[in-house]
């Protein structure tokens, strides 16, 4: 009989992506199904050929609802596949808030390239619909942390709190002769609004992601206060802040931020709008009786959800409006590393005045908008036209709930039994080769660096 094989699809040799496939004889289980972004060599496989026919996978596992890790399902689907999505609660209620956003951006933006005639595909054409989101989410299956689910005969997963996102997990795969550890994405040690992440059991493999494997975050004496300078600053010229949030958790994490800053005197009160029908859904479902368990218990959510001067801005014409404020004002919007979504439009509106600030809240990956700005670019391109960016532009690295280097490293640290072999993906190569390094000098590991299309065996040595 063949060995058992794992096969990189995507997530090696850059941030995003997430598709690991594991052949086991005649059976093939799919880990995370996550969206290509940033460059466009990586983005181009989104259009590619899945590797193998998506009818012949029969099972999907998912670690959490961001759209590295799931935002390809609904191509997915619309190519054969009609097995199972398995996921925790949390997770699979993100997902339909984030798939459903995904394919209505994916058909606008396709009709916005053929009117203007930026694309270079004739007829410009989304990669999925909403309607391929609608056949997609029916196939969840929901499932509790520290669990043992039997997905298919002989094959067991268990999925363990990450503490990254509401709902996040990693995902233990075990199997007739071998187990693999799914790292997912990890949460920090100290998550400003979730529970903290537990450990999973150990494995023979773990996978492990490495996005910030050669950085630690910054623990400065004052929090934010790069983020509560630039308010003050943009306040004292009359400008607005645009912050360009993820809709999921880190919207939140924003929100509570700036309450505290109020509270402590560091930001002067003025009107926040969230403009982001996501981030707004999100919001709703972190507000949520079900979902309270997931939270910090030292957290009331209805109070940093409930600033004064907070506004919602679900429908486009508010979102239009907001062109109209006058004075002062904080805008959030998605999408984090301003690769789509409305945050786009504020910044074709505000980018081109020094007055305005445009705040940067997370990992931005190579290739997006994001990290152009991040770099000091001094023009942007938007929807075929270039802007110039006058505005000015900060980055709040404290923003971050991936784990750093230490907390990669404690992590993996923790898990019993230790692993004989560790894969590191997730991570652009610098990072990657970087968190390499240190798990061979502090743990003494056998690990390797995933390469894209990799596939290696994980049994034991007979």
């Amino acid at each position: 009989m063949a060995p058992t094989t794992l096969t990189f699809l995507g997530a090696a040799g850059t941030v995003t992506g997430s598709r690991f496939l594991l052949t086991l004889g005649d059976r093939r289980l799919l880990v995370d199904a996550g969206m290509f972004q940033g460059e466009k060599r990586w983005r181009s496989l989104n259009w590619a050929d899945f590797p193998v026919d998506p009818a012949e996978i029969d099972a999907v596992v998912l670690t959490h609802a961001h759209m590295d890790h799931c935002g390809y399902l609904p191509a997915l689907v619309r190519n054969g596949y009609r097995g199972p999505i398995w996921a925790t609660e949390g997770t699979a209620a993100l997902a339909g808030i984030v798939l459903r956003d995904a394919g209505f951006l994916q058909e606008r933006d396709a009709q916005l390239a053929e009117q203007y005639g930026y694309s270079k595909h004739h007829p410009a054409l989304p990669l999925y619909t909403v309607k391929d989101v609608e056949r997609t989410l029916p196939l969840f299956r929901p499932v509790d942390y520290d669990t043992d689910v039997e997905i298919r005969q002989g094959v067991v997963c268990r999925w363990t709190r990450a503490g990254h996102i509401l709902g996040s997990a990693s995902v233990r795969v075990s199997t007739p002769s071998t187990a693999i550890v799914f790292s997912g994405d990890i949460g920090r040690h100290d998550h400003p609004v979730l529970r903290s992440r537990d450990t999973p059991p150990g494995a023979p493999y773990v996978v492990i992601e490495s996005t910030y494997g050669d950085r630690e975050h910054p623990e400065p004496p004052l929090a934010h206060e790069d983020f509560a300078e630039a308010i003050r600053d943009t306040v004292a010229r009359g400008g607005q802040v645009l912050i360009p949030a993820f809709a999921v958790d880190r919207t939140e994490v924003v929100l509570k931020t700036i309450g505290e800053l109020q509270g402590d005197g560091r930001i002067p009160s003025l009107p926040i709008y969230v403009n982001s029908p996501m981030a707004l859904d999100a919001l709703r479902l972190y507000r949520s009786a079900g979902c309270r368990d997931e939270l910090r218990q030292d957290l009331d959510v209805d109070d940093f959800l409930g600033l004064a001067d907070l506004h919602e801005t679900p429908d486009a014409q508010d979102s239009r409006e907001l062109d109209e404020l006058q004075g002062p004002a904080i805008i959030i919007s998605a999408s984090g590393m301003a690769t789509g979504g409305r945050v786009l439009h504020h910044l074709a509106h505000l980018l081109p005045d020094p007055r305005n600030t445009v705040i940067l809240t997370g990992y931005q990956a190579a290739g997006t908008r994001g990290r152009v700005l991040e770099e000091g670019a001094r023009e942007l391109k938007l929807h075929g036209r270039y802007v110039p960016v006058r505005a000015r532009v900060v980055r709040d690295a404290e923003f971050s709930v991936h784990a750093d280097s230490t907390d990669l490293v404690d992590w993996l640290r923790d898990l019993d039994p230790a692993p004989e072999t560790v894969f590191i993906v997730h991570g652009e190569p610098a990072a990657s080769a970087a968190l390499h390094d240190r798990i061979s000098a502090e743990l003494g590991l056998t690990c390797a660096v995933a390469r894209q299309g990799e596939v290696v065996v994980v049994e034991p040595f007979a």
